[in-house]
């Protein structure tokens, strides 16, 4: 016969009962709150906000994540590595487009002047200069820029006539001149304005091709355009840092053998102001790549020679018969590309380029005209440019753009018609609502977003362009990068929405100089890049774009940042890990980081001067 139990059993049992019913329960109640909405992140973000307070930078950031996945700080194994100063002859490196070794390629078309990436990378953080300050914030940085941050005078003497660029005591001054618009960039911009329907939101992006110190684009953004600006790192010295400095979108680049890091159809304008591109050569090669990026209906720019070269040959001491070959040239490309001339003024042509392919009977018809593969219009990364035309699309009309503000939120044509495969109306609409969510988390741990502190972003993994439109402000613009290796090609979208953006491999130096981003955004891209490129490599090119005192937020699953929290400590980043907005269970966590301020030959951390 079994033996009856005894009480000390029975009560053991009875508070075993007990434990797992108090556990249901307490899951339950759990599960219904994370439900409910209420205090989902709420709380956290209000604790985290009261521990920040409202600082100028976020200088309290040392602080324990919400989860227990902290990695192990005993053995030799995790000791972390920390990162050392370059020297200070790096200051101003740009791996992709070193000048040095740019030399060593072949100057036919531009070669030299493209991208070249070293197979060797640098493993230590670039220094700023010193005497380094924070730019002047937006719209005063558009005129002033700090000396120390970009110490160069050599465009004050080169381009003193024209009005490109001052030296006034311990800053350089922008009066808005060009080699075109000596007068300033507003009076040139109105002149174009007569023709192009700029102030209306019909136009908002537009493409700038050698763009010197960029001061088109920096006065087209008080008309609501947004300019995208590239040139080459060349004899001009510093021109792109000088643009970035001053808060105007650009990159190092050149219109050489490579198609542009852009998709087709992106832009509502693009310009040359005496840019030195030889338009007619090569069979008009280079007027083929402006049309594959130019979308239907747009403009194309073009001031300085050969434009009206009867009246101004003699200013430019060249000879007429070669000017006026060279604008023969151009204007035959224009009409094998169905662009209708516009007008004429002085030293400005400007084109328009047909709605669609109906509108171009002559083309059809033409024998001259080599077409594209449709497929391969947005097919581009490190892509030869050919002498073909890109067809227009079958199912993408320019008249279903809505004018901008509106398009920022209106479902793009692209998507409206399916072109993006796997992203519908409702998709698209509920990812813009999923980022102005995050963005509004992000606000309230860092106050400062929104407040002009942070003129030039970065959103590393653009994909719709849902975390730049959430952030649209006359005080910011947002870089969309697209990178290469995303499953879904969505940089014409967010073009379509009147964003900018570019296409890049995060395996490889991004085209830009050091210390031109404010906040580095990236969303998903360590995850992205898992067994494709070194995590630390993409990381030291963070924190080489990155400004001192910038700010980073890094958007990933808890696994995969607490090896980039791990990697960043011994960088000179403050760090901060976050739970998700819909609170801790969920894998996915923020990792919020201000890089120290620190210059060339100091190894302290002090701040910066304003």
């Amino acid at each position: 016969m079994a033996n009856k139990p005894s009480g000390e059993s029975r009560n053991r049992f009875s508070l075993s009962v007990l434990i797992v019913v108090g556990l249901c329960g307490f899951f339950y109640l759990l599960g219904a709150w994370q439900r409910s909405g209420f205090g989902k992140g709420d709380s956290i973000a209000i604790e985290i906000t009261k521990s920040t307070a409202d600082c100028a930078v976020l200088s309290n950031l040392n602080f324990e994540s919400h989860h227990g996945g902290e990695v192990s700080t005993n053995g030799a194994d995790s000791e972390v590595k920390v990162y050392e100063p370059c020297d200070s002859r790096y200051t101003d490196y740009t791996p992709c487009q070193d000048p040095r070794r740019a030399m060593t390629f072949s100057r036919e078309q531009m070669i030299y002047r493209e991208r070249h990436c070293p197979a060797k990378k640098l493993h230590c953080l670039i220094p700023a200069p010193k005497g380094y300050v924070t730019p002047f914030p937006w719209p005063k940085s558009r005129d002033y820029v700090p000396f120390a941050n970009a110490p160069y005078k050599s465009l004050t003497v080169e381009k003193a006539i024209q009005n490109w660029i001052q030296y006034e005591g311990n800053v350089f001054r922008f009066p808005g001149g060009g080699t075109q618009f000596p007068q300033g960039a507003d009076k040139y911009i109105d002149h174009l304005a007569s023709v192009i329907p700029i102030k209306n939101g019909t136009v908002r992006t537009a493409l700038d091709t050698g763009c010197g110190v960029a001061s088109w684009g920096a006065y087209l953004w008080k008309r609501n355009v947004i300019a995208m600006s590239f040139a080459p790192r060349d004899s001009h010295e510093a021109q792109i840092q000088f643009a970035l400095e001053r808060g105007v979108p650009a990159v190092i680049g050149v219109l050489g053998t490579i198609k542009l890091p852009y998709p087709s159809g992106a832009f509502d304008m693009a310009h040359c102001s005496r840019c030195l591109i030889p338009w007619g050569a090569n069979g008009g090669l280079y007027m083929m790549e402006v049309d594959r990026v130019l979308r239907p209906g747009g403009y194309w720019v073009l001031s300085g020679p050969p434009i009206n070269w009867k009246n101004n040959y003699r200013g430019w001491q060249r000879p007429k018969e070669e000017l006026r070959e060279e604008q023969q040239k151009i204007e035959e490309i224009a009409k094998l590309l169905c662009w209708e001339k516009k007008k004429e003024i002085g030293e400005i042509a400007i084109w328009q380029k047909s709605l669609n392919a109906d509108s171009c009977h002559r083309r059809r018809d033409n024998s001259a005209a080599n077409f594209c593969k449709a497929e391969e219009a947005d097919n581009v990364w490190y892509k030869k440019m050919e002498a073909c035309i890109t067809p227009y699309p079958d199912k993408v009309g320019s008249e279903q753009l809505k004018p901008f503000p509106e398009r920022l939120y209106a479902v793009p044509p692209r998507i409206a018609s399916g072109s993006v495969l796997g992203v519908s109306a409702g998709s698209y609409l509920k990812d813009s609502k999923l980022w102005k969510k995050h963005v509004s988390a992000y606000k309230r741990i860092n106050k400062l977003i929104g407040t002009g502190r942070y003129r030039n972003i970065m959103d590393m993994n653009a994909g719709l362009g849902g975390f730049a439109a959430a952030l649209e402000s006359s005080q910011s613009w947002v870089m969309n990068v697209v990178p290469t290796v995303a499953e879904k090609n969505t940089l014409g979208v967010v073009y379509e929405r009147g964003l900018t953006g570019i296409y890049h491999d995060w395996c490889e130096a991004f085209s830009t100089y050091p210390r031109t981003y404010d906040l580095v955004h990236a969303n998903g891209v360590f995850s992205m890049y898992k067994d494709k490129c070194n995590m630390e490599d993409i990381l030291l090119e963070m924190d080489r774009i990155l400004r001192p005192e910038g700010a980073v937020i890094i958007r990933d699953e808890v696994d995969v940042l607490m090896k980039v929290k791990r990697i960043v400590s011994g960088m000179r980043w403050d760090t901060k890990m976050v739970d998700h907005e819909d609170g801790p269970l969920v894998p996915e966590k923020t990792l919020f980081a201000v890089k120290q301020y620190w210059v060339s030959g100091d190894g302290s951390n002090g701040t910066s001067s304003q």
